[in-house]
C-alpha cells in the first residue's frame, strides 16, 4: 500500500476526531438527550458505513475492520439467543455534572422471549483519586405480569434494592419457563380438549382437568414461579382435587392422596410425563 493511501486514511481520521471533539463539547454544554438505537438499527448502520465510507475513492475497508466488525455481529445474536433479551430503545439525559460527580438518567424498553418490559433509573457516578463507584437510584420497572403475582413481587424487590442484574437475570429465566408453561398447557388441551380446560386462557397459571362421565369432579394443575435471591426462576406445580360429596364418600383415601402422588410423579417423571400420566387416569376412569 503506497503513502497516498495511508494519507487518505489519516486525514479521513483527524476529521472523525475533530467531529467527536465538537460534539462532545456540544454535548456537555447542552446535556442534551441522546438516543441509542436498537440492535438492527446498529447491526444496519454498521453495514452502511461499512459500504459507503469505508469503501469510497474505490478503496476496500481493511480486513481487521471487517472481521471485528462481523465478530460484534456474532456477539449480539449470541446474546440475543442466549438470554432472549432484545434492547428496542434507550435513551438517556444528564442532570447533574460536576468536577467528581454525574447524574444522568436512563430509559430502556425492550423485550425477553413475548414479554415487553420497559424500565427507568438515575445512574450515579462519583469518581475519587482511588476509583469510581457507581450506584443505580430511582428505579422503576413495567413488565406485563398478567396473572403472575409473583412477578409483581419480585418487581417491587427489584425496585426496592436498584438491582438491574438480578432483575435481567430472573427476567430472562422466568419468561423462558413462562414459554415453556404456556406451550405445555396447549399441547394437553389439543391432545385432550374434553378433558382439559384453560380457563385463564394460554397465559393462566392453571389448567382444569374434567372426566364428561364424573360430573363434578374437577383435578386442578396450578403452576406457580418461584423466584430466588440468586436470579433463579424454578416452577412449583401442586395438585387441587375439587370432588363431590358422593365421589369422596367413595375414594376419600385415593381423593387425599393424589395431590402427593402428584408432586411424586413430577420428582421421578417430570413436568409433562406426570400431566400426561394424570390426564390418562382421570380420562380412563370408569
Amino acid at each position: 500500500m503506497d503513502n497516498s493511501v495511508f494519507q487518505v486514511y489519516e486525514d479521513e481520521i483527524q476529521l472523525l476526531e475533530e467531529e467527536i471533539k465538537r460534539l462532545t463539547e456540544k454535548y456537555e454544554d447542552l446535556q442534551q438527550e441522546s438516543t441509542f438505537y436498537s440492535d438492527e438499527e446498529v447491526q444496519k448502520s454498521a453495514k452502511i458505513f461499512q459500504r459507503e465510507f469505508l469503501g469510497h475513492k474505490g478503496h476496500e475497508p481493511p480486513l481487521d475492520l471487517i472481521a471485528e466488525l462481523e465478530s460484534l455481529e456474532r456477539d449480539l445474536s449470541f446474546l440475543v439467543k442466549f438470554t432472549g433479551i432484545q434492547i428496542t430503545s434507550h435513551s438517556k439525559k444528564t442532570l447533574e455534572r460536576a468536577a467528581n460527580r454525574t447524574v444522568q438518567k436512563h430509559r430502556l424498553s425492550g423485550n425477553c422471549q413475548s414479554l415487553p418490559f420497559c424500565l427507568e433509573f438515575q445512574l450515579l457516578e462519583v469518581q475519587n483519586k482511588e476509583n469510581v463507584s457507581v450506584a443505580i437510584t430511582d428505579l422503576s420497572i413495567l413488565v406485563e405480569s398478567g396473572q403472575c403475582s409473583e412477578l409483581s413481587k419480585f418487581v417491587s424487590s427489584a425496585e426496592e434494592h436498584g438491582n438491574l442484574l438480578m432483575f435481567f437475570r430472573n427476567l430472562s429465566s422466568y419468561a423462558e419457563w413462562r414459554e415453556h408453561r404456556r406451550c405445555t398447557f396447549l399441547h394437553f388441551k389439543a391432545k385432550y380438549p374434553n378433558i382439559v380446560t384453560l380457563p385463564e386462557g394460554q397465559e393462566g397459571d392453571h389448567i382444569i382437568l374434567r372426566n364428561p362421565q364424573l360430573p363434578g369432579l374437577e383435578l386442578i394443575i396450578v403452576w406457580k414461579m418461584h423466584f430466588s435471591e440468586e436470579g433463579r426462576t424454578t416452577p412449583v406445580l401442586d395438585l387441587l382435587p375439587k370432588v363431590p360429596e358422593q365421589v369422596l364418600g367413595q375414594k376419600a383415601a385415593v381423593i387425599a392422596n393424589a395431590p402427593t402422588c402428584f408432586r411424586s410423579m413430577l420428582h421421578l417423571f417430570g413436568i409433562e410425563a406426570a400431566i400426561e400420566n394424570l390426564i390418562q387416569v382421570v380420562g380412563l376412569e370408569k
